[in-house]
């Protein structure tokens, strides 16, 4: 959905991060609540039963920041989420159960209508996994309240748009065999790893390895989400495992994911690089190593560098690269760092994205057996 430039005014006078919590659960409100005011940086300014009740203290009391529960009675977290970004836009952070399949389903959808990422809620004090969920759910709060959002426009006021549509896109770096696509995402990933592809070709030949840095617990959620939504074949990737070409391969929870030059998927527990694991930095780096000139490195949406470094490797052997363009990312982190290295063969929105790679296999340059079934202007630099 495309957004207007209608940003988010900077937090000011204050360090303090004002949130409000849309939680249908007395007992979870409550605790959410305790968490969330035992930080010295963070206030509660407000609850909210339902997502009717959310939309409406959202216009009233003005946080910095939103969580967001997705199954609630009346209006749903998705629905809220949807309205909040049309019509007073905030940062929100779902926050819901991990085990349950239409809540992850429902928490990608409304990462798709303007929610920066999910969350799973913190079990009670003296689980095993309490202390380090609380701790996560602070630091994301903290985190993504300072990410300056945008209005999205209501899809009536849009009638008539068509995303898919490319003025024009770069033409391939020569005749050059590309046998895969690598792409990593962070922060805003989701939705737009969707959107590109989305749009590929009916039976696309190629391979494409994703490493999107999401909550653990997520991931196969957002791949049934991405499988369902796509018709795409979408799948967390093993060990081992031999390439195929037309599937989305993805880096499972707490694994680097590699490439060997015979076409298989090398999967480590190794140390995190750049705070991360998987890395898109791993990815990249491997496939540099591997493929070379015979692949595409596709740099999305995202806090930090990972990556930004490796796509330079990528791109001095040979290898096409791409960058998303400022306007359309969520956080200009990781593309902003591949640029700055001059990584970045091209600069695409997702659309134009799918469509690039949709012109490296018209031009018949992928190579392999496809599998999977299923208005911007570029700038070169």
């Amino acid at each position: 959905m495309p957004a207007i430039n209608d940003h988010q005014s900077s937090i000011q006078g204050s360090s303090i991060i004002r949130v409000l919590i849309v939680e249908d659960s007395l007992t979870a409100r409550q605790y959410l609540e305790h968490i969330i005011n035992s930080d010295d940086q963070l206030q509660v300014v407000g609850v909210a039963r339902n997502g009717e009740e959310g939309v409406r203290l959202v216009r009233l009391k003005r946080p910095d920041i939103v969580t967001m529960d997705i199954h609630m009675p009346g209006m749903d977290g998705y629905e809220a989420t949807r309205r909040i970004m049309e019509e007073c836009p905030v940062p929100i952070v779902v926050v819901t159960t991990s085990w349950h399949r239409e809540e992850l389903r429902n928490s990608f959808q409304a990462m798709e209508a303007g929610a920066l990422t999910a969350m799973e809620k913190p079990p009670g004090p003296g689980h095993p996994r309490s202390e380090r969920l609380v701790a996560k759910l602070v630091q994301t709060i903290k985190t993504m309240s300072q990410v300056k959002v945008v209005r999205r426009i209501p899809s009536k006021e849009v009638k008539g748009y068509t995303v898919r549509a490319i003025p024009s896109v770069p033409p391939a770096r020569g005749k050059q065999r590309v046998d895969l696509v690598a792409m990593g995402a962070s922060t805003g990933g989701p939705p737009v790893i969707k959107e590109i592809i989305s749009g590929l070709n009916q039976g696309f030949s190629l391979p494409v390895l994703v490493v999107q840095h999401i909550t653990s617990g997520f991931l196969d959620g957002m791949v049934e989400w991405l499988s369902s939504e796509t018709g795409l074949l979408v799948r967390v990737a093993s060990h081992g495992e031999r390439i195929r070409g037309g599937c989305v391969y993805f880096a499972p929870d707490g694994h680097h994911m590699g490439v060997t030059g015979d076409g298989r998927i090398m999967l480590s527990n190794g140390p995190a690089e750049n705070g991360v694991r998987p890395s898109v930095s791993h990815l990249f780096r491997s496939v540099a190593r591997a493929y070379g000139a015979r692949s595409a490195g596709v740099l999305l949406t995202g806090m930090g560098k990972d990556g930004a470094l490796e796509l330079v490797q990528m791109r001095e052997k040979g290898a096409v690269t791409v960058a998303q363009e400022r306007e359309s990312c969520v956080v200009y982190g990781m593309p902003a760092e591949a640029v700055r290295l001059n990584g970045a063969v091209h600069l695409l929105p997702p659309a134009g994205i799918t469509g690039f790679l949709n012109s490296i296999e018209k031009q018949g340059l992928g190579q392999g057996e496809g599998e999977g079934k299923r208005d911007r202007n570029e700038r070169s630099i």
